[in-house]
């Protein structure tokens, strides 16, 4: 993400912030009901004691997921130091490993009364799959990355893997960044609003 960019919606939800504590103040002193201040104890006590419960969601854990999928994807698939003589091959052990994990969550969802159906027998609105739809795309991922990568050489040892998931997480930093700001303002709204 484009560092202007990133700067500019920090800039932007920081004052949304600033602007939410002036108008809950100035609301909650001329309407009877409906709006709480963050200027009274109550607001302060809120915003400390409920910080991370704030940003607490199943959205961190996927970003968080996300991110370590796509650098080992790109260290795998992209990296020139890459052996041109094995691309083949990690191409198809890659697709083959990833053809296995795909076969192995299908077993685990399609047969009746499968493991990652809910109790109705679905896949979707709320079964344990569709809970973990995120994660188990992010690992079917890695899975073949780390397949490819191990297969042209590119990843010799597990610290390879590690850096590949690590250079991940720092190039979501930028996201993680203005989640933790607009999580923050989105539930200050609720307090503020009493949604």
């Amino acid at each position: 993400m484009k560092s202007k960019v990133v700067v500019s919606l920090a800039i932007a939800l920081v004052s949304l912030q600033v602007l939410l504590v002036f108008v809950s103040w100035l609301l909650s002193a001329t309407m009877d009901t409906g709006v709480r201040s963050f200027l009274t104890s109550e607001g302060i006590r809120w915003f400390l004691g409920s910080f991370t419960t704030m940003l607490q969601s199943p959205l961190l854990v996927w970003i968080l997921l996300l991110s370590m999928a796509y650098g080992v994807a790109d260290r795998a698939f992209f990296s020139p130091q890459a052996q041109p003589d094995r691309r083949k091959l990690g191409i198809r052990l890659s697709v083959l490993f990833v053809l296995l994990y795909v076969l192995v969550i299908l077993s685990l969802t399609v047969i009746p009364h499968a493991v990652l159906l809910s109790v109705s027998g679905h896949l979707f609105p709320s079964s344990p799959f569709s809970r973990a739809l995120v994660p188990i795309l992010a690992f079917g991922s890695i899975v073949g990355a780390v397949v490819y990568g191990f297969t042209t050489r590119v990843f010799r040892y597990v610290r390879d893997i590690t850096n590949a998931l690590v250079y991940g997480l720092s190039e979501a930093a930028p996201v993680l960044f203005l989640y933790v700001l607009f999580m923050q303002f989105y539930a200050s709204l609720r307090f503020v609003f009493d949604w």
